[in-house]
Formats: C-alpha cells, sequence, structure tokens
C-alpha cells in the first residue's frame, strides 16, 4: 500500500467517524421513542474504558522505553481495540440518550438561575475541559490510525515522529474522558 492510499484511507475514516458522531450526536435521525435499558450504563463504560486506556498507554511506554517492542504492540492493539470499543459506546449513548446539561440538578433539560448559582463557576472548568477534549478527541483518531499503521508496518521513524503528539494528545483525551464522566455523572436523569 502506498503512503497516499493510507493517507486518502486514514482521511476518509476520519470524516466518517466525524460525521456519524456529529448526525447522531445533533439527533438528526431520530432516537428511538423508549430508551433501551442497557443505555443507563454506558457512561460507566465509557470511563472505564478511557481509564483503562490510560493506562495502557502509559504501560506500552513504559516498555518500548525497555525496548519490548512486542509487548509494545500487542498492549497498543489491545488499546486501539478498546478505544474503537469506546467509540461505538459513545456514539450510542449520546444517539439514544437525551443531552445531559452540567448543572441541571432536576433533570429536566433546563439549567435554571438557581441551578446555575448552585454549581457555580464549576461549569466552566467543566466546559473548558469538555470543549479541549471533544475537539483534541476529533483531531487525534487520524493521528491514532497514522501512527498505529506506522507501527504494524515497522516504519518505527515515521511512527516516532507520530507519536510524539499522538502519545500526549491521545492520553490527555483518555484522562480527560473520565474526568469528564466524573463531572457530569451526578446529573445523568437516570443516576
Amino acid at each position: 500500500m502506498t503512503d497516499k492510499f493510507i493517507f486518502r484511507f486514514v482521511a476518509a475514516v476520519s470524516v466518517f467517524v466525524f460525521l456519524v458522531v456529529l448526525i447522531l450526536n445533533r439527533h438528526l435521525i431520530p432516537a428511538p421513542a423508549t430508551m433501551p435499558t442497557f443505555i443507563v450504563y454506558l457512561p460507566k463504560l465509557n470511563a472505564i474504558l478511557n481509564g483503562t486506556c490510560s493506562i495502557l498507554l502509559l504501560t506500552s511506554l513504559y516498555f518500548i522505553k525497555q525496548g519490548n517492542i512486542t509487548v509494545h504492540k500487542k498492549i497498543n492493539i489491545l488499546t486501539f481495540c478498546l478505544s474503537s470499543l469506546f467509540l461505538v459506546s459513545y456514539i450510542l449513548f449520546h444517539y439514544l440518550n437525551p443531552e445531559t446539561r452540567f448543572g441541571d440538578l432536576n433533570g429536566d433539560g433546563i439549567l435554571s438561575p438557581e441551578e446555575k448559582a448552585a454549581v457555580g463557576n464549576i461549569r466552566y472548568v467543566y466546559y473548558v475541559i469538555l470543549t479541549s477534549h471533544i475537539i483534541l478527541a476529533a483531531g487525534v483518531l487520524p493521528l491514532i490510525l497514522l501512527s498505529f499503521y506506522r507501527g504494524l508496518q515497522m516504519q518505527v521513524e515515521k511512527h516516532k515522529k507520530l507519536v510524539r503528539w499522538t502519545f500526549p494528545i491521545w492520553l490527555y483525551v483518555t484522562v480527560t474522558g473520565v474526568i469528564v464522566y466524573f463531572m457530569i455523572a451526578p446529573y445523568y436523569p437516570f443516576r
């Protein structure tokens, strides 16, 4: 496979995933009238998957620093699979579940002045973390795919150059995914 083909493939997958997330998250395709019962478990599953990926990324870094390419590669394949599972779960949850607003204590979907006052300025911290998380999550996908490809092809120098960017961004996204979960979880209507 040529680099041109790989770049086109990565771009196509990245655009496709972005569009699917956008279409389903914005409910451009109506969700079913009845929410499936399993939906209440997805946010916690997503946090567990993100937290596990954070640990695996750090473990992968440890093993490559030790020169153990085999274990490094196996951990990265596992991390990639878990991140893919996370993505499916994330899309499914945000498609099926009505939007949860940070600070919405009564779960009516409206943030009243009293609710805003109750949560205070922590709302802004939440939104800064959430915004950076979303932007970097969207941007890191092509980097992950290219890094993964370069690593599997043993294109070590190209892999190293990509991973200098991919690793810290991917780690940030997985860690902030857990933080976002803990911050928004008290406001889920199904707590």
